[in-house]
């Protein structure tokens, strides 16, 4: 019986040990694959990146690639459409950062509480004005055009005017447009598009509304 086990317990190591190279052998590949790829890759170009969709996180996904940006020493310059109607609370975590970062909240609030289409489009020609003056200069290493997606929908601003400004960017400009409803030539266009899915909300649901430190 003991040699039994005995045999039991060797070929177990046995196979314990071919499993082992096996999975190392396969590491090994995979690892030459990726070093393939990324020898094939281009480093330090702007990217033209696009949240969108009808769930929530689009500006707050921006926001992490803004703090990632300042936390390399980078200078970054956020402009808000439609979003200025109150302080937000972002703005004021910022302002430790100085002028390594510039804060632009360039509407009144939603349509719904602005009530004025054309005060509103005209908000939103002045934000892009100051958006594209950032788009241009290239101490700014990422620009976030926060909502203007939805400035697009309400035609509040030209998607002409849009490509045209980010393609006047540095070659090392990134930049992020967020809001939900992203046009097609503005997907086209990009080089990232992420799409936030709607699956349950608080105010729908619960009839929950936004809370501090959550929504705003």
């Amino acid at each position: 019986m003991a040699e039994s086990n005995l045999g039991s317990e060797a070929s177990e190591d046995t196979d314990t040990h071919t499993d082992t190279e096996a999975y190392a052998q396969r590491i090994r590949r995979r690892k030459e694959i990726q070093d393939r790829r990324m020898a094939e890759t281009v480093t330090d170009r702007g990217l033209v990146i696009v949240h969108t969709g009808a769930g929530k996180g689009k500006t707050t996904a921006a926001l992490g690639m803004v703090l990632r940006s300042l936390g390399h020493g980078y200078r970054v310059a956020i402009v808000q459409f439609i979003k200025g109607a109150w302080e937000p609370a972002e703005k004021r975590a910022f302002e430790p950062w100085g002028s390594q970062l510039q804060f632009h909240a360039s509407g009144e609030g939603f349509t719904w509480e602005t009530q004025d289409k054309v005060r509103d489009r005209l908000m939103a020609q002045a934000g892009w004005e100051i958006a594209l003056r950032y788009l241009i200069d290239a101490e700014y290493h990422l620009v976030l055009l926060d909502e203007v997606n939805v400035a697009l929908k309400k035609d509040y601003l030209s998607i002409e005017q849009v490509l045209a400004g980010i393609d006047r960017r540095p070659p090392k400009t990134h930049v992020v447009l967020t809001g939900r409803n992203a046009p097609q030539e503005l997907i086209e266009r990009a080089d990232l598009v992420t799409e936030m899915s709607l699956i349950k909300h608080p105010l729908k649901l619960q009839r929950i509304r936004a809370q501090a430190g959550i929504e705003f």
